[in-house]
């Protein structure tokens, strides 16, 4: 393998845990570290349960590359080509590691951080050099969802990014390029607007809990799944696309936005929300929710995988 070979994994909780099983079943060697002291344990108890997933995605079809697992951070980035930093994204922690991480990486790698709450400039602060220190951000779990936003700015070196870009398509991601600085990138400011008004229509007495969930999975969220929103709406417009839907809907929409709640999440509220989730949950357990999402993820995927590649 000639393209980023090695790659280090900084931090190892679910994100990074998830990462590792990826980058190692495309065949990279993957160095690891984490300052717990189950590090090893979790990390290789997360990729025997991922692995069955990986595989039956077909990305998993060759030889692995090699784990290894480092208690500092210097050994384990010292030989990567690619770094993909998940610590705790407490700004200080950023800083004090991206100092150590720094003094050890080899010319030219690639450094990506999973942050989805910290912007790229106030990460930076903590480098001498930030000319290769990207955004990475990926959405969970990462080994299954293939969405990663990728972002540099005015201090990224020229090529960085669709570097970064070229690595995340060779291990299965889908990128997409977030332009300028705002908090939360782009999709989780999306999900955050669907749920500020999914709580509302539950604050409000318009529907259940799990009703308001269904509305999503049964309805949109299967059209989302296929295309975005703007595109969906260019084919609700007939022939005439998106200007003709435009010209029909204005009103409603304005309708509807002039409307919409802005509900908080106080301590009620918070409360309603999960007698609401445990009232459709019912006697399944966090484990076999997360089991049964992954399953149907893993099954979309594979039937829309032809497609795609078109």
């Amino acid at each position: 393998m000639s393209e980023f070979e090695n790659v280090a994994v900084i931090g190892a909780g679910v994100i990074g845990a998830s990462w590792a099983a990826l980058f190692l079943a495309s065949g990279r060697n993957v160095a690891v570290h984490d300052p717990s002291p189950t590090m090893e344990a979790d990390v290789r108890a997360y990729i025997d349960n991922a692995w069955p997933t990986l595989r039956e995605l077909g990305l998993a079809e060759g030889e692995p590359g090699e784990l290894s697992f480092h208690a500092d951070v210097a050994s384990a980035v010292r030989q990567a080509d690619f770094v993909q930093e998940s610590v705790p994204e407490r700004i200080a922690i950023k800083h004090e590691l991206f100092a150590e991480l720094e003094a050890a990486l080899k010319p030219g790698a690639i450094v990506a951080s999973s942050a989805s709450g910290l912007r790229l400039g106030e990460m930076q602060a903590g480098w001498q050099d930030p000319s290769h220190f990207i955004l990475g951000h990926p959405f969970n779990p990462p080994h299954l969802i293939p969405l990663v936003e990728v972002m540099g700015n005015d201090r990224t070196a020229a090529g960085v990014v669709e570097q970064a870009e070229r690595f995340y398509q060779l291990v299965g991601k889908v990128t997409i390029r977030v332009n300028r600085e705002v908090k939360g990138h782009v999709a989780n400011r999306l999900q955050a607007a669907l749920w500020r008004e999914a709580i509302h229509l539950v604050k409000s007495g318009v529907a259940s809990v799990e009703d308001v969930d269904k509305a999503v999975w049964a309805g949109p969220g299967l059209r989302w799944a296929a295309m975005g929103p703007t595109l969906l709406f260019h084919l609700g417009g007939g022939s005439q696309g998106l200007s003709s839907f435009c010209q029909k809907y204005t009103e409603s929409f304005h309708g509807w936005w002039d409307d919409l709640g802005d509900p908080r999440l106080d301590q009620e509220t918070a409360a309603l929300l999960v007698e609401g989730v445990h009232q459709e949950a019912g006697d399944d357990s966090w484990s076999t929710l997360a089991g049964n999402r992954d399953a149907l993820i893993t099954q979309m995927l594979k039937a829309t995988a032809p497609l795609r590649r078109r």
